[in-house]
């Protein structure tokens, strides 16, 4: 899973302009006036999403200088900005609206096309009063849960993303904690008029954001996460050795308020939570989940189109596995359950220790680089940008997604990384693992992530779009360019978990459509993702409830998958033997992201004039 913001996406680099056209002017060639018009709209949004967003900011590196005011900021999370980077889109609808569309062409008017499809939808995205922007940039309907609100992200950020060279910065760290503090009262403020609209989350979404917010507020003083990372990065600077303390009477103070704020808020809702896990539980919600799966699938299917697309996907995922199954001795049951019990095989499974995290991590890394060795068969260029594997924080992983991928700093100073959740070893059989590596770091996200943020110039709100079914499905396709990469034929369990993967997520476009559009239980869903994938119960859990509280996300992986082999084949037969998988990748990769109806006209550009 990449965050859709970290996708950094890049225009086209001078190899690739006569490919996908360029927004941007060659030396000496003169830019046009709407395409200057363009690209000023286009810097504008860039620095207002920046001010709405600056753990971003951060995030990027582009905390400093003339942007060094939002380093002491986390954001402003009151209703009055609960569109958070939306807004700035929405704003500038209406100077988009004056750009001559007809005098751009190539990449610039692509571009056009890409920013007005987003403003678009994130203008829709308001018409919902109850919903919010959260850290991943999707449009969600709870406020506080397990995995929205402040607190699930920004003390993770503080740590990673908020750099300590001087007492300067320092300063800046103890601005933030009060900052976050003011942030979590907003979201309480919030989160209670929510409630009053009947958009509390379900009991089961509220005892998980508990659980992580009694665990958060139970670090206290000066070796709580919050002032320890200062402390002890200060420390290592030379810096003095006050800090910590400066940040424990912050933290013991403000922050625990805030906290116990909304502690309490989620208490009292509990008494009354439904169990409902649909958000469609109401009509205005209704309209909005219909919304969620445009948004994150780029594409028009409603929910029972997409619902019947999952079903077939996995009928014929299924009968594939049939056979690999067998062939491990594997016979009885369901697939899924068969699935299940391999999972479950001690020879492969890590021991749930943090000597058995270190080797699992250390595999993950050996599998890293041998992938990486071999993508040059299949890219014309490899990225240089450090990637790192690192575990996802204890203090969230009861929530926190199973695994995901942040890029690096636009600087390259920060390395792109690939967070895996290892609360329980048992979640990850060793046969799933490869696959994993393929989709999260290379030639998957992390990969992706670089080569775009290495492949040239743009303008920099193209470095900070990004789509799930663009980035979610070259996930997907990655693992498919692992099986066409060999990285299996050596180890046949590998290739049981490239299919599980796959069936994993064709199962959730049923499960996501089943709960939101067909009013599916927790229960039922839970039993449907053991039943026909195969998961330790407690994983199929959190992935039921991360379905619950991002509504159509899910879906984006293998729609989006789908349609990127869609366009190679049809490439592919359209240029017979001028088709060049390396160059395809190029047009995919170096072109930004995009929604899937504009990626369909940028490979019908580039296939057109290949074989012209």
């Amino acid at each position: 899973m990449l965050n859709r913001r970290q996708m950094l996406a890049a225009s086209a680099s001078a190899a690739s302009l006569g490919v996908v056209g360029c927004a941007t002017a060659a030396p000496g060639q003169q830019v046009s006036p709407a395409q200057a018009r363009a690209h000023q709209i286009y810097d504008g949004i860039f620095e207002a999403m920046l001010v709405a967003d600056p753990l971003n900011a951060s995030g990027l590196g582009l905390d400093k200088g003339p942007r060094a005011a939002l380093k002491s900021r986390v954001g402003d999370r009151s209703h009055a900005g609960r569109m958070g980077s939306f807004q700035p889109l929405i704003d500038a609808r209406g100077a988009l609206k004056t750009i001559d569309r007809a005098s751009l062409t190539g990449r610039g008017a692509t571009e056009l096309d890409t920013v007005v499809w987003y403003a678009d939808q994130c203008a829709e995205a308001e018409r919902f009063q109850f919903v919010g922007v959260d850290s991943y940039d999707y449009p969600v309907p709870y406020v506080i849960s397990q995995l929205t609100g402040a607190y699930q992200k920004v003390p993770d950020a503080l740590d990673t993303k908020h750099m300590i060279e001087t007492k300067a910065d320092c300063e800046a760290y103890l601005a933030r904690l009060t900052d976050f503090a003011t942030a979590l009262r907003a979201e309480s403020v919030r989160a209670r008029a929510q409630a009053d609209m009947g958009m509390a989350p379900p009991d089961f979404i509220i005892d998980k954001a508990l659980a992580q917010l009694r665990s958060l507020a139970a670090q206290r003083g000066e070796t709580s996460g919050l002032a320890s990372s200062l402390g002890r990065r200060a420390a290592a600077k030379g810096l003095g050795t006050d800090w910590a303390a400066r940040a424990a009477s912050i933290v013991d103070g403000p922050i625990a308020q805030g906290l116990a704020e909304q502690i309490a808020l989620l208490t009292e809702q509990r008494r009354t939570a439904t169990h409902d896990a649909t958000v469609s539980r109401q009509m205005i919600t209704a309209a909005y989940y219909e919304f969620a799966l445009r948004f994150h699938t780029t594409t028009k299917l409603d929910a029972m189109t997409a619902h019947d697309i999952g079903l077939a996907q996995v009928a014929d995922l299924t009968a594939r596995l049939e056979p690999l199954l067998r062939a491990q001795g594997l016979t009885k049951g369901s697939v899924g359950a068969r699935l299940t019990a391999y999972a479950q095989d001690p020879a492969q499974l890590f021991p749930n220790t943090d000597a058995g995290r270190a080797a699992l991590l250390a595999d993950l890394n050996r599998m890293m680089a041998d992938v990486k060795a071999q993508a040059p068969r299949v890219f014309n260029r490899m990225p240089q940008a450090g990637m790192e594997i690192r575990r996802v924080p204890p203090a969230i992983e009861l929530g926190a997604p199973r695994g995901y991928a942040e890029s690096g700093s636009l600087d390259g100073t920060r390395p792109g990384t690939f967070y895996i959740n290892l609360r329980d070893t048992s979640d990850w059989a060793k046969w799933a693992l490869p696959t994993l590596t393929y989709h999260e770091a290379v030639p998957g996200h992390l990969f992706q992530g670089a080569l775009l943020l290495e492949a040239g110039e743009s303008p920099m709100l193209f470095k900070n779009l990004g789509f799930t079914a663009y980035n979610e499905g070259w996930g997907l396709y990655a693992e498919q360019l692992g099986d066409e990469l060999g990285m299996y034929d050596d180890y046949p369990p590998g290739k049981i978990g490239y299919l599980q993967s796959f069936l994993y997520r064709a199962a959730r476009i049923v499960l996501d459509t089943g709960i939101h559009g067909k009013g599916w239980s927790r229960e039922q869903a839970v039993a449907y993702m053991l039943d026909t994938v195969g998961m330790p119960r407690g994983a199929a859990e959190n992935e039921i409830d991360r379905y619950v509280v991002w509504p159509g996300q899910a879906c984006g992986y293998k729609i989006g998958h789908t349609e990127i082999d869609r366009l190679r084949s049809r490439a592919k037969t359209m240029l017979g033997p001028k088709f060049d998988l390396k160059s395809f990748h190029d047009v995919v990769l170096l072109g930004g992201a995009v929604p899937l109806t504009i990626l369909e006209q940028v490979i019908d550009q580039w296939a057109a004039s290949r074989r012209g």
